[in-house]
């Protein structure tokens, strides 16, 4: 496991998929590295897209290189330079799939995908339909050669699950 002890970012090569372990309280996207804001998508599932916007211009990112597919049981308006999927409840794994899946379209080979939060997943789907998702969404991610970087807060979640998770990827890091 990396562990994170710079207070600086992580970083993954090309098509390289991590389980990242993140503080509950803050934004993973706070820590990505800054080549990431070239071409990023965001799985959000804690931060509106206004949220994201934010954390990309404080970064120094370009948001127009930055979509989201927003995970929320709310209503989204978003009326702003990131590119964003129409809003989908956390229940509905089929439609974040299909949201994902149309998004991937704007990744390009060395670009990240970011799940912000698994575990609001977990919350609300079956465990293994989310486990199906997961595997779907790193193997796209990686036969788009994308860096993907999924959060999790680990205490949050059993071995057995976190284990699985990890599985999937190619190696975990922890932020905490």
């Amino acid at each position: 496991m990396q562990r994170r002890t710079d207070g600086g970012s992580f970083t993954l090569s090309p098509g390289e998929q991590a389980l990242v372990s993140v503080p509950s309280m803050e934004s993973p996207l706070s820590v990505l590295p800054d080549e990431a804001f070239e071409n990023l998508l965001v799985v959000s599932a804690t931060a509106a897209p206004e949220k994201v916007e934010a954390i990309v211009r404080q970064r120094g990112g370009d948001p127009q290189k930055v979509g989201v597919v927003p995970v929320t049981g709310s209503q989204v308006e978003y009326d702003g330079p990131l590119w964003t999927t129409d809003a989908v409840d956390p229940s509905d794994l089929t439609g974040i799939s299909i949201r994902f899946s149309k998004a991937m379209e704007y990744v390009m080979r060395g670009g990240w995908v970011v799940v912000d939060n698994v575990n609001v997943l977990l919350m609300y789907g079956r465990e293994e339909q989310v486990f199906r998702l997961f595997e779907s969404v790193v193997s796209s991610a990686r036969a788009k050669e994308a860096c993907g970087a999924y959060c999790t807060v680990r205490e949050a979640v059993t071995d057995q699950t976190y284990s699985r998770f990890r599985n999937f990827c190619d190696r975990t890091v922890s932020l905490e």
